[in-house]
């Protein structure tokens, strides 16, 4: 998830003869891809490791709580890394420790170890977290300030593009060629089948490791504008000194306040849907796809294959006549986060043309009905409904932070450091979800806990961001 930029830092780049920004411009695009993709594989890793290593629902949700618990222990160890190291040596810091993240996963595989796995996920989330502080600010000043938005809006995209994609690859890789091996190793004890299911996790993390590593380096290589410090934001109109009387923190301001815990909500309830959605799946008990489902699952299969012949893995096609397994919950997850791309992109023009605030108050009360009917239905139709909220949630960011930061006049930042944190959200709720899981009902019981979530939201929509 990017952090938002504002279009005022561009006047860091000192004036001067024009210059093509559009190298660097590609390699800050292929970071926002990379943190979209990294991201959104814990959807298919989260299942994978709940059989690999034998665990609860409860457990398998630290995956998503080791990699976002990152977001709040590492954004002021950042800043402070940041100030110490400039923009561009911190990039390049952010994508080793990553790399060295991916890394931890082949002893962790070989192990079978959980709590190795959980290490090298808080390592790659610690250096997404790094990258997104380091990487939003030069968004903004690769290039003239009037195409700074549509600048913001390209990452914005590529950051979807990367969280759609791995899903649905991670899917092929991890789950494309289960059934073959429970086959070959049926007569192997169960230990030693695990061990060799496990090892389909280390082509993938390598292959993540050495991308990093030479990312890496073409960021040590690049000339990136040079920026001492990013200027503040200006309020647009000065705040109102009535308004600023007594207030000594942003937290003084009630509506940053229960703007913090509604970001908190939105990042929990994106990454709780999407991580159990193919547990979610397998709870309905499927045996029979619809034809529209089956197509969909043949035809990505064999756009996806075409990719991973080129990297040395040759998948075989998706069982789309068993009913629901963990490849077709795959092509779900996917569809989940390129519903959330659709809706970024069809969502800026429209947030240009229409309120935010009142299509805010619509996709969050349609986010309620869609998860309460899902729990309510089964079978095939519970799961697209979930789907469906991936589009529900596309404008939530956009919307909820400048509603949330509105009217702190020299606050701004500190309030904004405050939302950051709250991305902590996805790291407690899938949790959360976990806990009900297994110990206070089952997944269905578990799926109205984002229910609540979107309730909140619409209370947030309608009433909680005012100004008080």
């Amino acid at each position: 998830m990017a952090a938002p930029t504002t279009s005022s830092s561009a006047t860091a780049v000192a004036a001067g003869p024009a210059r093509s920004y559009a190298l660097p411009m590609a390699a800050m695009t292929s970071l926002f891809f990379l943190f979209g993709a990294v991201t959104n594989f814990n959807g298919v890793l989260m299942p994978y490791l709940k059989d690999v290593c034998q665990l609860t629902d409860f457990q398998s949700s630290l995956v998503p709580f080791a990699f976002f618990a990152a977001y709040f222990l590492m954004s002021l160890p950042a800043g402070y890394l940041l100030e110490r190291l400039g923009y561009q040596r911190g990039i390049v810091l952010g994508l080793l420790i990553m790399a060295g993240g991916a890394l931890m996963f082949i002893p962790a595989a070989n192990a079978r170890a959980l709590s190795l796995f959980l290490a090298g996920l808080s390592l790659l989330g610690a250096g997404v977290t790094l990258l997104q502080v380091a990487a939003n600010p030069y968004v903004s000043v690769l290039g003239p300030a009037r195409r700074a938005a549509s600048r913001v809006s390209l990452v914005g995209v590529a950051n979807n593009l990367g969280g759609t994609l791995s899903p649905l690859v991670g899917g092929l890789i991890l789950f494309g060629s289960t059934e073959v091996l429970k086959a070959r190793l049926a007569q192997l004890p169960q230990s030693q089948r695990l061990l060799e299911e496990a090892a389909l996790v280390k082509a993938p993390y390598l292959g993540l490791a050495a991308f990093l590593a030479v990312l890496a380096g073409v960021f040590f290589l690049l000339r990136l504008p040079e920026i001492d410090s990013i200027p503040a934001d200006e309020e647009a109109v000065a705040a109102d000194a009535a308004l600023l009387q007594g207030r000594r923190s942003a937290l003084d301001f009630r509506h940053l306040v229960l703007g913090v815990v509604a970001i908190f909500m939105y990042v929990g309830v994106e990454v709780g849907l999407g991580d159990f959605l193919i547990r979610y799946g397998e709870a309905q008990g499927i045996r029979q796809l619809s034809d529209f489902t089956q197509q969909l699952v043949r035809g990505l299969n064999a756009v996806t294959n075409y990719g991973l012949v080129v990297i040395g893995q040759t998948p075989l096609p998706i069982d789309t006549a068993s009913g629901f397994t963990k490849a077709v919950g795959a092509v779900l997850v996917a569809s989940y986060w390129f519903g959330s791309m659709i809706g970024r992109i069809v969502g800026i023009p429209l947030l240009r043309r229409f309120p935010d605030r009142p299509m805010l108050v619509a996709v969050c009360a349609l986010g309620t009905v869609l998860v309460v009917a899902s729990v309510a239905l089964r079978g095939e139709a519970a799961l697209w409904l979930i789907v469906l909220c991936g589009l529900m949630n596309s404008i939530m960011w956009p919307v909820i932070f400048p509603l949330a930061i509105k009217g702190l006049g020299p606050f701004t930042k500190q309030g904004s450091s405050y939302l950051i944190m709250a991305i902590v959200g996805g790291a407690l709720i899938p949790l959360l979800m976990g806990w009900v899981a297994t110990h206070g009902g089952g997944l269905r019981v578990a799926f109205l806990l984002p229910a609540l979530c979107y309730a909140y939201l619409l209370y947030y929509a309608l009433s909680g961001y005012r100004v008080r």
